[in-house]
């Protein structure tokens, strides 16, 4: 009998425990507390690409880096790994000569994890050791893929297919960030054999856009905006930003008070590409605003070291992110 009491007398003090914890539970998820890391969004796995550049250039085998199973690849091959991510770290070959860039590297992260650095940076070479060829590089992560060996320089966003098949709906994306801009004030251009500087802010960026695509029979792919999360970065930090969160904007996303001119259609007035069913690139031409209501076919992610145009911005810029996910 007194073994029961007991048993009975314990019961009835973890009863108020089990129910807070039941009602706090249920408070999360009403808020929409549940955030889901995006396929290889804490970035523990990459894929690590030791290419040979050609003779011309210098012959030195370069070490590129891939968000996606980990991986060792030797040699100039196409990288083809069941990931949604890509970036800016370049394979190309263009007028018989390999060449590549790495502005995308794994690195520590505030927890001792590994996150990605994303860098501003020159890339160098000497062509048949005489010839100085100098251009600015940006980092970028997106989802979607490069169409590689790369074989021209002159659109680069031409020859890249930006965004994957995505239909839900999450109330925001979530992330870990830090920032360092060590040379504010001043925005470079830097072209092959050309360069020049003047006075402006570059920033970061964090863009997460949902899609409604179609193709229409002349082979054009169009889009209406289904939903909107863009946020820059326009101050280093101290240190790391942890969870920070970016609420999507479902419909017209003028219509909301943290509207701002560039999360507009057509994100920073750059064209970006498609492969249509003809295996054609094609622009993505986004026209106009779906419905608050309207389930997306596509998701962009695009998360850049600077915001201005290729070959553009400010030396030194680099960000880290960590652990992005989606809050449903």
């Amino acid at each position: 009998m007194r073994r029961a009491l007991r048993c009975s007398s314990r019961s009835r003090l973890l009863l108020p425990i089990l129910l807070l914890s039941v009602c706090l539970l249920l408070a999360c998820v009403a808020q929409g507390q549940t955030v889901r890391l995006v396929r290889f969004g804490d970035f523990e796995s990459w894929c690590v690409r030791y290419i040979p550049e050609s003779a011309v250039i210098g012959g030195n085998t370069r070490c590129i880096y891939a968000v996606g199973p980990a991986d060792t690849l030797r040699g100039p091959v196409v990288y083809k790994a069941n990931t949604p991510w890509s970036n800016s770290n370049a394979y190309a070959r263009v007028m018989g000569v390999t060449k590549t860039s790495c502005s995308v590297t794994p690195d520590r992260s505030h927890d001792g994890s590994t996150c990605a650095k994303l860098e501003t940076r020159y890339e160098e070479l000497k062509v048949a050791g005489l010839v100085n060829i100098r251009i600015l590089v940006s980092g970028c992560l997106f989802w979607g893929r490069q169409n590689e060996p790369l074989n021209s320089v002159s659109s680069p966003y031409s020859l890249m297919t930006w965004g994957v098949p995505f239909t839900s709906r999450p109330r925001a994306l979530v992330l870990d960030y830090r920032s360092q801009m060590p040379n504010k004030g001043v925005i470079t251009t830097c072209r092959v054999t050309t360069q020049s500087t003047r006075k402006g802010d570059d920033a970061q960026e964090v863009l997460f856009v949902l899609q409604r695509r179609w193709e229409t029979s002349d082979g054009h792919i169009h889009a209406l905006r289904v939903g909107t999360a863009v946020y820059r970065i326009e101050q280093p930090t101290d240190t790391w930003v942890k969870h920070f969160r970016i609420p999507l904007i479902y419909g017209d996303a003028r219509r909301s008070s943290a509207y701002r001119p560039y999360m507009g259609l057509g994100p920073k007035g750059v064209t970006y590409y498609a492969s249509n069913s003809r295996g054609k690139m094609v622009p993505i031409e986004e026209e106009g605003w779906a419905d608050a209501n309207a389930t997306p076919t596509h998701a962009m992610m695009i998360i850049t070291a600077s915001t201005q145009e290729a070959f553009s911005g400010t030396v030194g810029n680099t960000l880290w992110v960590d652990n992005i996910g989606l809050e449903y």
